[in-house]
């Protein structure tokens, strides 16, 4: 595979496909993709606001000036893969049923008045103005899906085709990967994060793994993330072995009777160290002793927030 240029911008990895890449690729920097077909093409997610949304159709119009948009795809429902929606006009857009669920249950305004609290609500508004206080959110309108789907669709690109798999629930509750077989090449929404640390936010932590070995074993040679720059399968296997590690050692400290708080400041993360945001940590061990314990609500974001700006402030 050759050594991809991670630079801001779109980047041609084929005859059909394209990359757009945010660097640094941490929290809200996502990476989205077009694929051009005879004369139409399909978007692969939306950026987190509709000026980094803009800036990247711009980028785009050398290919979609003769092969228009004609439809998008949402990989999940995070709002750095989808609040750019309303800016693709005339779109189909296609995702889970629960990706399409759980996009409406946070307003952008919401998350733009905890980032403008800044300092002013302490340690844990101070994190969340560094991860997300790059972005806009008070001008957003939710543009919701238009086709949803369970399980697998294809969708044909003007005579290239695009197989559409539900992976999730894993980092959120509807996961979508979109593979061009033609190509060898897949978009993978955040079932993959390169040199950036995943976060599990949904689970279970086997349906994870599961969609890393899918991966594995599909013809593939080149993977676009949902964060950081593009790889090969060897992203994918590192990826995996950070989830087999962390569940491993995090049922450890479950069954000695540590708390979250507890195994999570403790796991040594080994190789994994240097990758990013490595405070998802917290998030991490939460989700596998909800698993451990049954316990069928989802995460308690707030409190996983606290953890990790004191984590990141450590």
């Amino acid at each position: 595979m050759p050594a991809w240029e991670y630079t801001k911008g779109l980047h041609e990895l084929g005859d059909h496909c394209f990359a757009y890449l945010q660097p640094d690729g941490s929290w809200g920097w996502s990476n989205a993709g077009l694929i051009k077909g005879n004369g139409t093409s399909l978007l692969v997610d939306t950026l987190f606001d509709l000026q980094l949304t803009g800036e990247m159709l711009d980028a785009m119009k050398r290919v979609t000036s003769h092969a228009p948009i004609a439809t998008l795809v949402n990989t999940h429902a995070n709002g750095d893969h989808c609040w750019g929606n309303e800016l693709v006009e005339g779109a189909e857009i296609i995702a889970s049923s629960a990706c399409a669920e759980e996009m409406g249950e946070l307003e952008p305004a919401v998350l733009g008045a905890f980032v403008d609290a800044g300092e002013e609500a302490g340690e844990v508004g101070a994190f969340m103005k560094v991860c997300f206080g790059p972005f806009k959110f008070d001008d957003i309108t939710l543009t919701p899906p238009t086709k949803t789907f369970q399980g697998r669709l294809d969708v044909d690109v003007a005579g290239t085709k695009v197989e559409l798999i539900e992976v999730g629930p894993a980092h959120t509750r509807g996961d979508v990967l979109a593979y061009v077989p033609s190509e060898k090449t897949i978009y993978t929404g955040d079932i993959l994060f390169i040199d950036g640390t995943p976060i599990v936010w949904a689970g279970p932590f086997a349906n994870w793994i599961k969609a890393c070995d899918l991966m594995l074993d599909l013809d593939l040679e080149t993977i676009v993330p949902g964060h950081g720059p593009v790889t090969d399968k060897n992203g994918v296997r590192a990826v995996r072995d950070y989830l087999a590690y962390v569940e491993v050692e995090a049922r450890k400290r479950h069954e000695a009777g540590m708390t979250v708080e507890e195994a999570a400041r403790d796991i040594s993360l080994g190789q994994f160290t240097t990758w990013g945001e490595k405070e998802r940590i917290a998030v991490n061990v939460d989700t596998i002793y909800r698993e451990l314990s049954g316990e069928s609500g989802g995460p308690d974001v707030a409190r996983l927030f606290t953890l990790m700006a004191e984590m990141y402030a450590a």
